[in-house]
């Protein structure tokens, strides 16, 4: 996806494990190295033994936070992992899960709070600092306050905590003798529970659990409480839940073999295509994806348009990313690490790009030059989602509205500055149909600016696109 390469990241993903047996950190150690897309900047593990607690949390991708010494320092059958896309604070500060000794606790949160007036009232009452700390932090002062100056168990702890998380949230937290996972009342973040052996396990996506060799139960509901201990697993409906889940896990974030409200993401994303085929009729020669996220709608617009299927672009999947800065007479150059025309496949053709959004529109631009520059005729781009226009709130480092380019750009203006030859976004109601699911199900407030879960004082920045200087 182009806008992957302009900074769009989910912030985190969250795994747990209850009861499985000794190689429970191993186990936790490959649910993160599935969920590695979700978040790429830190990693976490908590283990608890039946007598202590023990951690280890590092910055950097799953493959090199831990070695085999470290994975074998966290002994014990309950687990919680986290993987972590800073956005604030730096890589090296906020590592997640957080553990509290002293209210034996540890925690792990996938989500945002745009509001936590609530939040800071509660604890500044309970006289509990949290001057320096995030949202996640807070979330964890707030049960572990809860279990230390009230003498509630975890689950109690959580329930009472619900009033004060003001935000989108998909957690799992563990104690000495049990691991509770929950979401928010809108579930905008997805969160599942399945079987392994004779314990259970949590994750952020369904893909992690055919990782580790788990069995699928079920997603855990919107404001639902899972609690998991030695009676086994029972649930509590902490607050009505509606679901409105992110329509972007279905667009870019959740890997494409995971399965999220019943709905086979890679199924979605070629339907998505194949809306695309039934909206815009293009005259070319191929159907060329933007790798890797691209692909299944490509696949879907060629299947039901007749195109021939194309792989022109080349992907180097072993960029992440560096500090190292390129030259002056490098830089231009930095999208050629990651992506480089195949030789002669674009040759005098004409070529219709696909991907899954813009944001800010720098890198597609460079992508259609590359495409131009390999003998293109023709480029036709087509993004398998509605125009960009609004900023994420709850969980998505989204950039700022004013950097969003279908926020001060219309589709015929971005064309124009992308060079291309046409342009095509697919409808609102057609990305939704292609959910399979109904539109009350779901959130799509990066594009049309209708929030679920409240956002405060940020509705005040949060303006409609103006188009009236365009032509």
């Amino acid at each position: 996806m182009s806008s992957a390469m302009e900074s769009l990241h989910e912030k985190c993903a969250v795994f747990g494990t209850f009861g499985i047996g000794d190689d429970a950190a191993r186990t936790t150690f490959y649910g993160l190295w599935a969920l590695q897309h979700r978040g790429q900047e830190s990693s976490g593990i908590t283990s608890y033994d039946g007598n202590n607690f023990h951690h280890h949390s590092a910055s950097g991708l799953v493959a090199s936070v831990y070695r085999p010494e470290d994975l074998e320092q966290l002994t014990g059958s309950i687990t919680i992992g986290h993987n972590r896309y800073s956005t604030s604070g730096g890589v090296e500060t906020h590592q997640q899960p957080i553990l509290n000794r002293k209210a034996k606790l540890s925690f792990a949160h996938n989500g945002n709070f745009p509001v936590t007036d609530k939040l800071e009232k509660f604890l500044t009452e309970r006289s509990v600092p949290f001057d320096k700390h995030n949202d996640s932090e807070m979330m964890a002062e707030a049960i572990a306050t809860f279990m230390t100056q009230d003498g509630q168990s975890l689950d109690e702890a959580v329930a009472s905590s619900y009033p004060y998380f003001e935000g989108a949230f998909s957690c799992v937290a563990m104690t000495t003798d049990k691991l509770v996972a929950f979401r928010d009342f809108c579930g905008i973040r997805p969160l599942s529970l399945a079987k392994l052996g004779d314990g259970y396990v949590v994750a952020s996506e369904t893909c992690a659990f055919d990782t580790v060799g788990a069995t699928f139960i079920r997603d855990i509901k919107p404001g639902e409480m899972v609690i998991i201990d030695k009676d086994g697993v029972r649930s509590q409906q902490v607050v009505p839940g509606h679901l409105k889940l992110d329509v972007f896990e279905f667009v870019y974030f959740a890997r494409p073999d995971s399965v999220i409200e019943g709905h086979n993401v890679n199924h979605v994303r070629e339907r998505m295509g194949k809306a695309m085929a039934d909206e815009f009729k293009i005259d070319a020669d191929i159907v060329v994806p933007v790798p890797d996220s691209g692909i299944p709608a490509a696949i879907g617009y060629s299947h039901v348009s007749g195109i021939r299927f194309e792989m022109a672009l080349m992907k180097n999947r072993y960029i992440h990313r560096t500090f190292i800065r390129p030259s002056a007479q490098l830089r231009e150059q930095d999208l050629r690490m990651k992506l480089n025309p195949i030789p002669g496949v674009l040759k005098d053709k004409r070529v219709i790009l696909i991907d899954d959004s813009i944001v800010r529109g720098t890198t597609m631009r460079k992508i259609a030059r590359m495409i131009y520059d390999a003998g293109a005729k023709e480029v036709h781009i087509l993004i398998s989602s509605p125009p960009v226009r609004y900023p994420d709130f709850y969980g998505i480092n989204l950039p700022n509205q004013d950097d969003l380019i279908a926020h001060h750009m219309s589709p015929e203006m971005i064309k124009e500055y992308l060079g291309v030859d046409s342009l095509g976004y697919l409808s609102l109601e057609g990305m939704i149909r292609s959910t399979g699911m109904p539109a009350s199900s779901l959130s799509t407030s990066c594009f049309d600016g209708i929030y679920p879960i409240a956002i405060g004082k940020r509705q005040e920045s949060i303006t409609k696109p103006d188009y009236a200087h365009a032509k």
